[in-house]
C-alpha cells in the first residue's frame, strides 16, 4: 500500500510517498514544494497543485493523508491561507479518486512517538530513526513522512 502524506503550507508544502511492505516502510519519494511570496496566491496554488498532480500520476498512491486543520485565533489569515492549500489537496484527492484521510496532530504524534504532545524535534528524530535515515531531513518533509507513517500505524490497529 502506497501512502501520500502531505504537510500543507503556502510557502512550503512537504510531501512523502511511502510504501508499507509488511517488513518495513520504504520511502518512494519525499521532499517539499516551495513557492515565493512575490507571486500571486493563484500562481502559488497552481504550482502546488501541478507538483502534487505530477507526483500522484507518477506514483499512484492508494491513500492521501493530511493533518487536521488547527488554527489559532490570533492568526486567522494564516488559517485562511492554509485552507486554500488544503482545498487544492482535497480537490486533487477527489479528482484522482484517492481515498482521503486526516488525523489530528496529537493522534499523529501518538502513532509515531507514543505520546500525543511530543515536540516537533522528537517527531523528526523518531521518523529519522524509524526509517534508518543517516542525515537529518527538512522539517516539512519530516512532517509529511510522519503523517504517512501515522496512517499506516493507525490503519493497522483498526484492522
Amino acid at each position: 500500500m502506497k501512502i501520500l502524506g502531505i504537510d500543507p503550507g503556502l510557502n512550503i508544502t512537504g510531501y512523502a510517498v511511502v510504501e508499507n511492505r509488511g517488513t518495513g516502510i520504504k520511502i518512494l519519494e519525499a521532499g517539499f514544494i516551495k513557492t515565493t511570496s512575490k507571486d500571486k496566491i493563484e500562481k502559488r496554488l497552481d504550482k502546488i497543485y501541478k507538483s502534487l498532480l505530477d507526483l500522484i500520476k507518477a506514483l499512484k498512491p492508494d491513500a492521501l493523508v493530511l493533518e487536521k486543520l488547527y488554527a489559532h485565533y490570533r492568526h486567522p489569515v494564516t488559517a485562511c491561507l492554509l485552507g486554500h492549500v488544503r482545498g487544492v489537496i482535497c480537490l486533487l484527492s477527489a479528482i484522482e479518486d484517492i481515498p482521503f484521510f486526516e488525523y489530528g496532530s496529537t493522534r499523529i504524534k501518538k502513532a509515531i512517538v507514543g505520546k500525543g504532545h511530543a515536540s516537533k524535534n522528537q517527531m523528526q528524530r523518531m521518523v529519522e530513526h524509524a526509517l534508518n535515515l543517516k542525515q537529518p531531513i527538512q522539517e516539512d518533509t519530516a512532517d509529511a513522512l510522519a503523517i504517512a507513517m501515522a496512517h499506516i500505524n493507525i490503519s493497522q490497529r483498526n484492522l
